[in-house]
């Protein structure tokens, strides 16, 4: 089911999605959102046509305090948009109960479609909620506990062993989605937030960006978007077709490369440059790794897409498969980049 429409998703309430409203207009609807601009949230590579689903921020002479006060379908009162996300914070007007918002067009049938197909699935943040509003869908998800980019940054870099408990799980998100069909596209770290207040347990924020494939082994895509951090060698090739699972097992090395090292493994402030380097996929892992994870990182940021280990056999791998005593690294400390996530 490649397009779902919105009537048809009332079956979705069996499946995690409780349940969507037809939200008639009223005073208080946030009639002030208009037809959405990337923000500097969104990391994207340059000169990109998108064809996605997006958020709908506010008109160029707003500003964000419009978004605070405003009410959907007299149940949920918007506030400001979550820092780095694409998501607003909101509440039930009732409980209290905090959530988040995703603002996207009625015409958001791959988004829509995607979170359907997994809705309920531990690692991905069901949809609570769909409300229809004149063009517009607002999708309440449930409130996370921060990013894992942001945590990464906090502790600089995370030790092996509590780098592996989260990564598998990341892989195990990555595994699920394209068994059924789903490729990710723009992963990066920021799309994994945290359940619990623990910080122990990630899920994936959202599905958007993700593209639901028509025969899920047929995963050949043209339209090119992502991260340029994060951004494989192939789809910087003008003009071709790439594996899309491929390019999101080379995002995973990225993922991995970061949190362990804590920082990229190929970074420049000058998109050309980086560009450049990610082409030549020449990049240093630190010794102060054991030798597993740097298997891993290099099984998966190979330049060549079919040599690249999949999301079938990556839970395989010695370094997530077996358990090892404590590693004791050396210090190799390194700031997670803040600006270089971001393609202004």
């Amino acid at each position: 089911m490649q397009n779902v429409r919105i009537h048809e998703l009332q079956a979705g309430s069996r499946r995690g999605i409780d349940k969507i409203t037809e939200a008639p207009p009223s005073a208080g609807d946030p009639v002030k959102l208009r037809a959405l601009r990337p923000r500097d949230i969104e990391c994207r590579v340059p000169r990109v046509n998108p064809d996605r689903s997006r958020h709908v921020p506010l008109g160029p002479n707003s500003s964000e305090r419009l978004l605070q006060n405003s009410i959907i379908a007299d149940k949920y009162q918007l506030f400001e948009q979550v820092e780095g996300s694409s998501l607003f914070r909101c509440a039930d007007i009732a409980t209290k109960e905090e959530f988040v918002c995703k603002i996207v067009s009625r015409e958001s049938h791959s988004l829509i479609s995607a979170h359907y197909k997994l809705d309920f699935h531990q690692r991905i943040s069901s949809i609570r909620e769909v409300i229809a509003r004149n063009r517009y869908l607002y999708l309440i998800f449930p409130k996370a506990h921060g990013d894992l980019h942001s945590y990464v940054r906090t502790r600089k870099r995370l030790r092996e062993a509590e780098a592996k408990r989260l990564f598998r799980q990341i892989a195990e998100t990555v595994q699920v989605c394209h068994e059924n069909g789903i490729v990710l596209r723009d992963l990066k770290l920021r799309k994994f937030v945290f359940s619990d207040p623990q910080r122990t347990e990630l899920k994936l924020e959202s599905l958007e960006d993700a593209v639901v494939l028509e025969e899920p082994d047929i995963d050949w895509l043209h339209d090119k978007r992502g991260c340029p951090a994060y951004v494989s060698p192939e789809i910087l090739k003008a003009g071709a077709h790439y594996s899309g699972k491929a390019a999101d097992m080379w995002s995973l090395g990225v993922i991995l490369y970061t949190m362990l090292v804590g920082r990229y493994p190929f970074n420049d402030s000058e998109h050309a440059s980086l560009f450049a380097k990610i082409t030549r996929g020449h990049f240093v892992i630190p010794e102060c790794l054991t030798a597993r994870a740097r298997c891993l990182i290099r099984s998966l940021l190979r330049r060549e897409p079919s040599e690249r280990i999949t999301s079938e056999d990556i839970l395989y791998h010695p370094w997530l498969a077996k358990e090892e005593r404590d590693w004791t690294s050396k210090a190799c400390d390194q700031l997670v980049p803040e600006c270089s996530l971001f393609d202004d």
